[in-house]
C-alpha cells in the first residue's frame, strides 16, 4: 500500500493502525501519486488523510475523489501528537526557523509563537524531520516521535500542539468496494439543481428514512463560479435497504451523485 510523505508519517502510523504491523507500505511524495500508484495496480491500497479535527477537511483528497474511480474501503482515525525535533547537540536557545507541513505549524502556532520563531511550510512533517538530520541544520522541525527515531534526532519537547484533542481522519482507498459489516459509513457527493429547497429536499431523502448524518461540506465546482458539491457522510452501508432507498431518491433529486464509498467505521 502506499502513503503521502517520508518514512515516519502520521499517514504510515495511520496505514499500521488499519493494515497491522506488517503492513508493507511505499511513501509518495503527493496524494496524487498515491491516487495513481493505487489505479495503476502498483499497490493494493492507498492510505490519505481526509480531515483534522482542527484544521478540517484536506479539500485535495477530496478533489481526488470526485475526480478518480478509487472508492474508500475504510478509515482510521490517529491521535496526533507534535514533538519538537532536532540535529542532536543543538538546544532550543539556538533555534530560529522550524520546519513542518503547514496543517502541522498551523496546529503548534502558539507554541511556536512564544518561542519567537520563524516557520517554513514543507510538503511533510516526516521529510521535515528528514531533511533536518540531512542537511544537519540548527533548525527545528514538528514531526511525529517516530520521525526522529528514524532519522536519528532528538526530541525537545513532546505535545507541542496547541489543543490536545488533535485526531486525522485517514481513508483507506481501493479499487473496489466492501461488504456491508453492520457498523458502515457511506461517503457520497451530490450537486443539487437550482430550484429553491433543493439541499433541503435532498438531506430530508436521509431524514425521513432516519439515515444519520456525520458530516455535510460544501465545495466550490470548479470551471462554474458560486456553484458547488456538497460531500456527506451518514451511517449505513449502501446496500442496506433504507440507504438504497434513500441513494434512489436522491438521484432522481439531484444533478449529480457519486458514491465514494460504504465502509466499516472507526470508533
Amino acid at each position: 500500500m502506499s502513503f503521502q510523505g517520508e518514512r515516519g508519517a502520521y499517514s504510515e502510523e495511520a496505514a499500521t493502525m488499519f493494515f497491522g504491523p506488517n503492513v508493507i507500505s511505499t511513501p509518495r511524495r503527493t496524494f496524487k501519486e498515491v491516487f495513481r500508484s493505487v489505479e495503476e495496480k502498483s499497490v493494493d491500497y492507498g492510505i490519505v488523510p481526509a480531515e483534522n479535527s482542527l484544521e478540517g477537511s484536506i479539500n485535495q483528497t477530496y478533489d481526488l475523489l470526485l475526480e478518480t474511480s478509487l472508492r474508500i474501503r475504510g478509515e482510521a482515525k490517529v491521535r496526533v501528537r507534535h514533538c519538537l525535533l532536532v540535529v542532536p547537540g543543538t538546544s532550543i536557545e539556538e533555534l530560529r526557523v522550524v520546519y513542518s507541513h503547514p496543517q502541522a505549524l498551523a496546529q503548534c502556532a502558539g507554541f511556536l509563537q512564544k518561542l519567537g520563531l520563524e516557520t517554513i511550510p514543507t510538503y511533510d512533517t516526516a521529510g521535515s524531520a528528514k531533511m533536518l538530520a540531512e542537511k544537519r541544520l540548527k533548525a527545528g522541525a514538528i514531526a511525529s516521535e517516530r520521525a526522529a527515531e528514524i532519522y536519528g534526532l532528538t526530541v525537545l519537547q513532546k505535545g507541542i500542539e496547541d489543543y490536545p484533542e488533535n485526531f486525522t481522519r485517514f481513508f483507506v482507498l481501493g479499487r473496489t468496494g466492501v461488504p456491508p459489516t453492520g457498523k458502515d459509513r457511506t461517503s457520497i457527493v451530490f450537486a443539487t439543481t437550482h430550484t429553491p429547497g433543493s439541499l433541503h429536499s435532498a438531506l430530508g431523502e436521509l431524514a425521513s428514512r432516519q439515515i444519520n448524518l456525520t458530516k455535510i461540506e460544501s465545495r466550490p465546482i470548479r470551471g462554474t463560479p458560486w456553484e458547488y458539491n456538497f460531500f456527506v457522510d451518514f451511517e449505513g452501508h449502501q446496500y442496506d435497504t433504507k440507504v438504497s432507498e434513500a441513494i434512489g431518491a436522491l438521484r432522481k433529486s439531484t444533478a449529480m451523485l457519486k458514491i465514494l464509498g460504504s465502509y466499516p467505521r472507526a470508533d
